[in-house]
């Protein structure tokens, strides 16, 4: 990302960019472990910087009524959409999910993660213009070659807001640069001219230390805009600055005309850019993430998925990350071996040997049906997960372990206080019982709240029912009351 340029390139209909997805997936390479590849947030962090400093000095150049391009007033009045972006991006882009992201092994964008690329490979060829409907088809025909994983699809919408906001660091770059490059530009006019009072200098005075540098197309824009109806003493000038611009391969003509198709190719940039970070903050990116994932359309396939609630559905995807991270298999694999055993499940419930859960992919990603899928697949839990999985008699002995080791822990502190003070014996004895009391007490609320933040609330897993409770579904509830008098009933 050390380039200047703007991430802009050939502007894609949604068919050809359709194509390009596909040709990007086959292209590029990833990978093969959590890596914690290049690292973003220093650029991130640099990007801020940078616009800052822009914002400022197109504030203050605004306050002296000096003339500003329409692009550096959109960067103006919606600063707050820019500073709004970043902040996302901190928020959720933290380390160890970056770290899970799969990075690119080659390209220009090597060691970062591959949905990186594909949000870069976006907003080059849409021109920064977004349009949730073109990313969904975009995102498919990527995945018709290369699936995504759940976690990379989560990402998509944070890789954008990076994109966009590297991109208008670049253009904003080039806004400050060309406004310097135009004051260069005014104040040689000026000494050419003799403003203010002042006489005219020498050409060769004033035109010395710019033969032997290129000159940039806003300096030289803004140069001939000043000298082209001055009278024949400026001719020699303007003979000057076509000689230096011909050794540039240009003519003033066409360096004005470019100067205009640049300035408003990045007027439409920026427009686009603040757009579409607005539009990115506005729309519901879980049904984005739900309508492209292909876990989740393979479970709404062959199960009542698409019937639970979000929780519900969040619970499931989390399953498959996990059983995915500690196997060999893919998270549509794993999701497939899922489906596979409940539909094994209820070809034997037929036979009246099975009840009727054990027919839901879930039984198996995380019901009683977790131990058959994790031997099919070679699962290896990851050692953070090690105490969660003793049995029922293991868990009521590490917790009664706990009590007493913390008991006796806090206990101990008093008793060593007495021994100091010189109190031993019966008395010794005593106190030191009577201060188990308190600190049982003191022990037990400790380790719960120790295990209460470490495991955190279960979910249970329900139905959305957003258009009521189906007949097939409904019960009746017996409330048992004694109605003793008539006035009662």
């Amino acid at each position: 990302m050390a380039s200047d340029e703007p991430i802009r390139s050939e502007l894609f209909s949604v068919e050809r960019l359709e194509q390009h997805a596909e040709s990007l997936a086959a292209a590029q390479r990833v990978t093969g472990r959590a890596d914690a590849g290049r690292p973003m947030k220093a650029r991130l962090y640099d990007n801020a910087k940078v616009l800052v400093e822009a914002y400022h000095a197109i504030a203050e150049a605004m306050r002296k009524d000096t003339p500003i391009s329409p692009a550096a007033e959109w960067l103006l009045d919606n600063f707050h959409i820019v500073e709004e972006q970043i902040r996302e991006i901190t928020q959720d882009l933290p380390p160890s999910y970056y770290r899970e992201l799969p990075k690119l092994t080659d390209g220009h964008l090597k060691g970062y993660p591959r949905v990186f690329g594909l949000a870069w490979a976006y907003v080059a060829h849409t021109d920064s213009h977004f349009d949730p409907h073109v990313l969904v088809r975009f995102v498919t025909s990527y995945q018709k070659v290369q699936p995504l994983n759940i976690g990379e699809l989560w990402a998509v919408a944070i890789t954008l807001r990076i994109t966009l906001v590297e991109n208008l660091r670049r253009l904003t770059e080039a806004i400050v640069r060309n406004r310097a490059a135009r004051r260069e530009g005014d104040a040689l006019a000026d000494r050419l001219l003799g403003v203010a009072g002042k006489d005219p200098e020498p050409l060769s005075t004033v035109l010395r230390k710019y033969d032997e540098t290129a000159l940039a197309p806003a300096f030289a824009a803004q140069l001939d805009h000043r000298l082209r109806d001055s009278d024949a003493s400026i001719a020699p000038a303007l003979r000057w600055l076509d000689e230096r611009l011909a050794d540039q391969g240009t003519t003033r003509d066409q360096i004005v005309q470019e100067e205009l198709r640049a300035q408003g190719a990045m007027n439409v940039t920026v427009r686009n850019i603040i757009t579409s970070m607005r539009e990115i903050s506005t729309i519901d990116w879980a049904l984005v993430f739900e309508s492209v994932s292909l876990v989740d359309a393979a479970l709404r396939d062959d199960s009542e998925f698409g019937a639970m609630d979000f929780a519900t559905r969040n619970m499931y995807r989390r399953a498959v990350e996990k059983l995915a991270r500690g196997s060999r298999h893919s998270e549509l694999e794993v999701a497939s071996r899922a489906i596979a055993a409940a539909k094994q499940a209820a070809r034997r419930t037929a036979g009246g040997r099975m009840s009727d859960r054990e027919r839901d992919p879930g039984y198996y990603l995380l019901g009683g049906g977790r131990p058959y899928l994790e031997r099919e697949l070679a699962f290896r839990a990851p050692p953070g997960e090690w105490l969660g999985r003793l049995n029922a008699k293991a868990r009521s002995a590490l917790y009664l372990g706990m009590i007493a080791f913390g008991t006796a822990l806090i206990a101990a502190l008093p008793v060593t206080v007495f021994l100091q003070m010189g109190i031993g014996g019966w008395t010794l004895i005593c106190l030191a019982v009577l201060a188990i009391i308190p600190a049982s007490d003191a022990a037990i609320a400790l380790v719960n709240r120790i295990i209460a933040n470490r495991l955190g609330p279960a979910i249970l897993p329900g139905m959305e029912l957003a258009e009521g409770v189906p007949a097939q579904l409904r019960t009746l509830v017996a409330m048992p009351v004694l109605l003793t008098t008539r006035a009662q009933v």
